[in-house]
């Protein structure tokens, strides 16, 4: 445990001490704060143009705001998870390559996993501290609304939230130790984050193959989860998602060892 938290800490100072992390976070909270603000002004324009209408024509329908607001919200989401953590693992093992100081983390006492858990939970510190800014949004129509808030729905779909882009990032961690490149690990990680998110339009076939793409698809295990559901096939799906490219950056890296022996 002890070399695992000095590989995060030093991931955690790299962040910070370099502009990644802010710009990151800083590009993150602006346009995820823009298209709060459009869905929630859509929303409410929306309701009164259905109160006038109900005023007309009769009883209102039920229209809560900060439900549709937040189900509108982390629909988008994944979308800005697509686009901003390609960033954050680029360069978690190519510029290590790059620099060649890789060649000190292999002569090190340390282990090949202490070495990808610490700088795969540092880039998940940083992903969860770009999404924590994003709570305030709700909070805050939540405290001018008059129904209860759904606090359990809102934890939720940020632990939704936080599933999807764990699973990205063990898959960007994995492609970043295939290359030396960051730009080329960055281009090739969102095409891998492309495909996922597309395979899920395929999804509608029938039959053995269309179950199998079904499940396939990173997104439809997170639609339930945004709708207050714990899934427990999705929560085995994310799961396994990480393990999987977890082990697989273990093997990466001890194959780099081994070529160097």
């Amino acid at each position: 445990m002890r070399n695992l938290y000095a590989i995060y800490r030093k991931e955690m100072r790299h962040y910070f001490v370099s502009p990644i992390a802010y710009v990151v976070i800083g590009a993150f909270l602006f346009i995820s704060g823009y298209a709060f603000n459009v869905i929630l002004r859509q929303v409410i324009e929306r309701a009164f143009a259905m109160e006038m209408q109900s005023m007309q024509f009769g009883a209102p329908p039920q229209f809560d705001v900060p439900i549709i607001t937040m189900g509108g919200f982390f629909s988008f989401l994944p979308t800005l998870i697509l686009i901003f953590t390609p960033v954050l693992t680029m360069g978690i093992f190519a510029e290590e390559r790059k620099r060649g100081t890789m060649e000190l983390l292999m002569t090190s006492p340390l282990t090949e996993l202490d070495i990808v858990l610490g700088k795969y939970l540092a880039a998940l510190s940083v992903f969860a501290l770009m999404l924590l800014p994003t709570a305030g949004y709700f909070v805050f129509i939540f405290v001018h609304s008059e129904p209860a808030p759904p606090w359990r729905m809102l934890l939720v779909a940020y632990a939704a939230a936080l599933l999807i882009g764990g699973a990205l990032l063990a898959l960007g961690t994995f492609i970043s130790s295939l290359t030396e490149s960051q730009i080329i690990a960055a281009v090739l990680t969102f095409v891998a984050f492309l495909f996922l998110f597309l395979v899920g339009f395929a999804s509608d076939s029938s039959g053995t193959i269309g179950a199998v793409i079904h499940y396939a698809a990173i997104t439809n295990h997170y639609e339930d989860f945004t709708k207050g559901v714990i899934d427990t096939s999705g929560l085995i799906y994310y799961f396994s998602f990480i393990v999987l490219f977890v082990f697989l950056t273990v093997r990466s890296i001890d194959s780099m060892r081994w070529r160097r022996a």
